[in-house]
């Protein structure tokens, strides 16, 4: 079986940073549930690393050699885990520039888990009205569970309804987990997602032949139908 390529891409800005906190174990999480039958390598990107690089890639459209390194395992990722802060009620500046340098088809089909950090549960929305628009963009195959963790959810007053931040975490990897790794084939899993797809002339002629149907009537031009009132 194929080692399954998983890469998480955080946006942090401090050093220790809670979205970064938040990258590792949902890592660990996946990594753990994916693991069970199947080799992964893990690969983590730290945006904050790459400021400068991206701001230049920005401006100079040259990628740094670790910009480049950071793009190609984002495009080559089996799985991918995108966590960002939340700065003014969206995803960081950071986090969309790097983005923005992703080639477009770079992520179709391409299964990924949203997750962000905020001051406040008030930003948890921000996965839906800004995360998950940018990937629907990038064709990638999003999770429909996303985990958003609050200052609150690290402390010692955290809210532990229903298990709180870590059964939330802990569901979000078996679900990734599941979408990564299908029943049967060696192939990358998100490939293995797409259906086969057929051309709309293939169609009406297998639906036409196995109906016996006579051959479709000619159409008539739109032009030629005016020139007839």
């Amino acid at each position: 079986m194929n080692e399954l390529k998983l890469v998480a891409v955080t946006a942090g800005l401090s050093k220790p940073s809670s979205t970064r906190l938040l990258t590792d174990r949902l890592v660990t999480a996946v990594a753990e549930e994916v693991g069970a039958g199947q080799d992964v390598d893990v690969r983590v990107v730290e945006l904050r690393d790459l400021a400068v690089d991206i701001a230049n890639n920005l401006v100079s459209g040259w990628p740094s050699e670790a910009l480049s390194e950071a793009l190609e395992a984002v495009s080559g990722a089996d799985g991918l885990i995108a966590v960002t802060p939340v700065f003014a009620g969206s995803y960081s500046g950071l986090f969309k520039s790097f983005f923005d340098l992703v080639e477009p088809d770079a992520l179709s089909g391409t299964p990924v888990l949203l997750a962000a950090t905020g001051g406040t549960a008030r930003h948890s929305l921000v996965v839906e009205h800004a995360l998950r628009p940018l990937f629907s963009y990038l064709h990638a195959l999003t999770l429909p569970r996303a985990v958003f963790a609050a200052t609150d959810d690290w402390g010692a007053g955290a809210d532990t309804y229903a298990g709180g931040l870590p059964a939330r975490i802990a569901r979000a990897g078996r679900e990734f987990a599941a979408l990564l790794a299908p029943a049967g084939g060696d192939g990358p899993p998100h490939a293995r997602h797409e259906p086969a797809r057929e051309t709309p002339g293939a169609a009406r002629a297998e639906a036409g032949a196995d109906a016996g149907a006579d051959p479709e009537p000619e159409v008539v031009p739109f032009e030629q139908l005016l020139a007839g009132l």
